[in-house]
C-alpha cells in the first residue's frame, strides 16, 4: 500500500514527493475565491522547492500578474544534503548560465526570485525568474532560510514528510499565513492538535478522502500498489490520507454541516453500524457517546461526542466546539479514568488515556477520535 511506503519514507528521511499542479491550483483557487485579493501585494515563499521544475514556483510565476503578487521566492535544497540520495544531474538551465559552479550546484541551494520583468515583454511571469546559489544548503532551518521566511506574507509548500514536526513549529514562529501539505494523521502530533483546537490551523478545501499522487525520484522504489510510469520515464506513487494545512480561510469551514436528530440517524442512516440501533456506545472511562461517522453526528445532543479525526474535513468552528484529543498524554490531561486492569487481558491495545467501551462484555477501543460539542 501506498501508506507502507510513507512509512518507509519517514524512517529512510525520503522527503522527496513532488506534488502535482493541478492540487495545488485546486487549492488557491479556493483561498481566491473566498477572498479575491488574499494574494494581492503579498510575498510568497515557497522552500523546501526544486525551482528549476517545481509545480509550486510553476503556478504561481504563471499567475504572477494575475494573483497580484508583490514578489515571489523559491529555494531548494542542496543535492548532497538530501538524505535520500539520488544521482546528481544539473540542468540544462543551470550550466547554460554564466555564472554556473560544478562544486556549488552540489552543495548549495538555490533560490529563484520573481518581482520585475527581465525578457521585455510588457508582463511578469515564469520566463523573468532570477537565481542565484544560496550560501548555503537551503535547509529551512538555516539562519538564511529563516530570513527569508520572515520577509514573507504567505508559506507555501509540501514540507519535508520527515520533518513536518519540526516545520510545523517553524511556521508557527513565523506568525505568517501558510498552506501546506502533510498526512492527516499529522492532527495527533502535540505540534499540530493544539493549533487546530485553538482555530489556528484548519483544513484545507481541495482534499478530503481518496488518495493523491506524488511524482517521485528515478531511485525511489515503486513498491506501493497504486504508481505508474509515463512515456518520459517520470515516476509516480498514490498516497492516502493527504491533506492540506492552513491559516488561510476559506468559505468551506463557515458552512454549517446539516445534520440529522439521533431517531433520524437510526431510522436513515445508510451505515449498517448505525441503522436499526437504539442508541450510541457511551464511553467509559469519559462522559461522551461514540459517533463513528461524521454524517451520523446527532442535532440534538447536547454533550460531549467522539469523532473520527477525518471530521475536521467538514468542521465549522460557528457551529462546533472542540473539546480535546482523547488518547495517550492528551486524554490523560482530559481526565481519562484510567482502565480497570483486568480489562488489559481483553484488550491488549488499550492503554491509560485512550477512549473505550464496552461491546459484547469486552473493551472496545475506537480508532483516532477527537472530542467535540455542538455550540450552544
Amino acid at each position: 500500500m501506498a501508506n507502507t511506503n510513507l512509512a518507509n519514507a519517514k524512517s529512510a528521511k525520503n522527503d522527496e514527493f513532488y506534488t502535482q499542479y493541478t492540487d495545488i491550483q485546486k487549492e488557491m483557487n479556493a483561498y481566491l475565491e473566498y477572498n479575491p485579493n488574499v494574494f494581492r501585494g503579498k510575498t510568497v515563499l515557497l522552500p523546501c522547492d526544486d525551482p528549476e521544475w517545481s509545480n509550486f514556483t510553476k503556478f504561481f510565476a504563471q499567475n504572477f500578474e494575475l494573483l497580484g503578487l508583490k514578489k515571489l521566492i523559491s529555494t531548494s535544497f542542496a543535492p548532497e544534503s538530501k538524505k535520500y540520495k539520488m544521482p546528481y544531474h544539473p540542468t540544462l538551465f543551470e550550466t547554460s548560465q554564466p555564472y554556473f559552479d560544478v562544486d556549488k550546484s552540489k552543495t548549495n541551494g538555490k533560490i529563484f526570485v520573481l518581482e520585475r520583468g527581465v525578457t521585455g515583454d510588457n508582463r511578469i511571469d515564469i520566463n523573468d525568474l532570477e537565481w542565484q546559489y544560496l550560501e548555503g544548503d537551503g535547509d529551512f532551518r538555516s539562519k538564511e532560510i529563516r530570513k527569508l521566511r520572515d520577509e514573507a506574507d504567505i508559506i507555501v509548500t509540501n514540507p519535508p514528510f520527515s520533518l513536518f514536526r519540526e516545520f510545523v513549529v517553524w511556521l508557527m514562529d513565523s506568525e505568517k499565513q501558510f498552506a501546506i501539505i502533510g498526512n492527516v494523521n499529522s492532527i495527533s502530533y502535540k505540534e499540530v492538535f493544539p493549533l487546530v483546537k485553538d482555530n489556528k490551523m484548519w483544513m484545507g478545501v481541495s482534499i478530503h478522502s481518496g488518495d493523491r499522487e506524488f511524482g517521485v525520484p528515478d531511485t525511489y522504489p515503486l513498491e506501493a500498489s497504486g504508481w505508474r510510469i509515463d512515456e518520459n520515464g517520470n515516476k509516480y506513487i498514490r498516497v492516502k490520507g493527504v491533506r492540506w494545512f492552513t491559516n488561510i480561510d476559506h468559505g468551506r469551514r463557515h458552512e454549517p454541516l446539516q445534520l440529522m436528530t439521533m431517531a433520524e440517524n437510526f431510522k436513515h442512516s445508510k451505515h449498517k453500524e448505525i441503522k436499526g440501533q437504539k442508541d450510541y456506545a457511551h464511553y467509559e472511562n469519559y462522559d461522551a457517546i461514540d459517533i463513528p461517522f461524521t454524517d451520523a453526528i446527532p442535532s440534538d445532543y447536547k454533550g460531549a461526542m467522539g469523532v473520527p479525526i477525518t471530521f475536521l474535513d467538514k468542521y465549522c468552528p460557528e457551529q462546533f466546539d472542540i473539546i480535546g484529543h482523547p488518547h495517550g498524554d492528551y486524554g490523560l490531561e482530559l481526565g481519562l479514568k484510567p482502565y480497570p486492569r483486568e480489562l488489559k487481558e481483553l484488550n491488549k491495545g488499550l492503554r491509560d488515556g485512550d477512549l473505550y467501551y464496552m461491546k459484547d462484555g469486552k473493551p472496545e477501543l475506537p480508532y483516532r477520535r477527537i472530542l467535540i460539542r455542538i455550540k450552544q
